[in-house]
């Protein structure tokens, strides 16, 4: 499933989350007990079926992503997998729009991944839909291996540094950035 997924991903010209940030995302998910996550970028399920396999059997996940082909591919992989229909929720629409819809606090994992250029949105919103103790979780946090380079000046590569340096110096949460993948950069919410 994971695989057809993948293959999915590539037809359709969208990012997957990598295995090694899929089983990471599985354990933090896990070791949180997470029973409500957001994942901002629905892809084609690569992800979420990740997040949906270290979360407990009545945990539910809301998937927000403007594409309809690709929320069809991630409803496929999810059936694939046997994921009864009642764990996930998928919103249709831009998720600047939906994510003040959703409700403070009520979160225990975010998972942004889509949309570089507006994760500095994102993360403020999710930052505010998360418990004390969740999880904020930023997929591409190296952008290929860029954000690391001083030389690396363009817009999305700056977009991407600058959101990473606002979460080190944010009192609200703690922060860490894991090279696995694209780098995943983990902020527990304080």
């Amino acid at each position: 499933m994971l695989l057809r997924a993948r293959e999915r991903a590539a037809e359709l010209g969208c990012q997957a989350a990598s295995p090694g940030t899929g089983a990471l995302l599985q354990v933090v998910t896990a070791s949180l007990g997470a029973r409500a996550v957001v994942e901002v970028g629905t892809g084609t399920g690569v992800a979420a079926l990740w997040l949906l396999r270290g979360m407990p059997a009545d945990g539910v996940l809301t998937t927000i992503d403007a594409e309809l082909e690709h929320q069809r591919a991630a409803k496929r992989a999810f059936a694939e997998a046997g994921i009864p229909p009642a764990r996930t929720r998928a919103i249709p629409g831009r998720p600047a729009d939906v994510l003040p819809r959703l409700t403070d606090g009520a979160y225990d994992l975010v998972l942004v991944g889509a949309d570089p250029h507006a994760y500095p949105e994102y993360v403020e919103a999710g930052l505010r839909l998360l418990r004390p103790g969740g999880v904020l979780a930023l997929d591409g946090a190296l952008h290929g291996g860029r954000v690391p380079d001083p030389a690396r000046r363009d817009e999305v590569t700056t977009v991407v540094r600058e959101v990473g340096r606002s979460l080190r110096a944010d009192d609200r949460v703690l922060s860490a950035l894991v090279p696995t993948g694209d780098g995943l950069l983990l902020a527990v919410r304080r």
